[in-house]
């Protein structure tokens, strides 16, 4: 028979497993219920319209709408008017031919300029001429939110089932988004309501 302090030892150390998967579950509990609604977004008035391919203005949906596309990308940019066509031009490449090859693979790509100074929104709304503004938007902030502000405001004007950020300095290779979503699709099931945010940087 163990002896009594052995006893008290085993007994402590399982109600502080108790203790530990109750405060777990309670701060879990806690989480889904304040996350159910998304924090608001503060924009200017500038903000919540885009220009579609022929310059005219239109409201950006929100996060709250249901998805209209499977793949969201999210370009956040400040003075990227160098960096920006290659990146765009490489990716546009990869999204078209995907689509080519699956006519019901659907996607836009939102170049959020970030308060630059150079030309970034121009260049950017120039591939939104050639492809359609159901495929390219661009979002011109007010003032520079930095860049964590700038990919919140693409997120949060998305319309994808999957938001992927890439950044315009063209790190990210874009043929390897479908490893990526093999591996989301891996670890199914996910809740029916859930929007997957991915952040890939090579």
């Amino acid at each position: 028979m163990a002896s009594l302090p052995l006893q008290l030892v085993v007994l402590g150390a399982v109600l502080g497993v108790a203790l530990a998967a109750a405060a777990l579950i309670l701060i879990s509990f806690v989480a889904f219920v304040t996350a159910t609604e998304m924090p608001p977004l503060h924009r200017h008035e500038e903000e919540k319209f885009f220009l579609n391919a022929r310059g005219q203005k239109e409201t950006l949906p929100t996060i709250r709408d249901s998805p209209t596309k499977q793949l969201s990308i999210v370009v956040p940019s400040y003075n990227e008017e160098k960096r920006l066509p290659i990146m765009m031009d490489e990716a546009l490449g990869y999204l078209e031919e995907r689509q080519k090859q699956d006519p019901t693979f659907t996607y836009e790509v939102i170049v959020v300029d970030d308060g630059s100074k150079d030309q970034t929104s121009k260049v950017a709304f120039k591939y939104c001429q050639k492809y359609g503004s159901d495929k390219i938007r661009v979002i011109t902030l007010v003032k520079n939110r930095g860049k964590g502000g700038a990919i919140k405001m693409g997120i949060f004007s998305s319309r994808g089932e999957k938001i992927l950020m890439a950044d315009a300095d063209g790190a990210t290779k874009f043929p390897d988004v479908e490893k990526l979503e093999k591996g989301l699709k891996d670890l199914q099931p996910w809740p029916v309501s859930i929007r997957i945010y991915i952040y890939i940087k090579s």
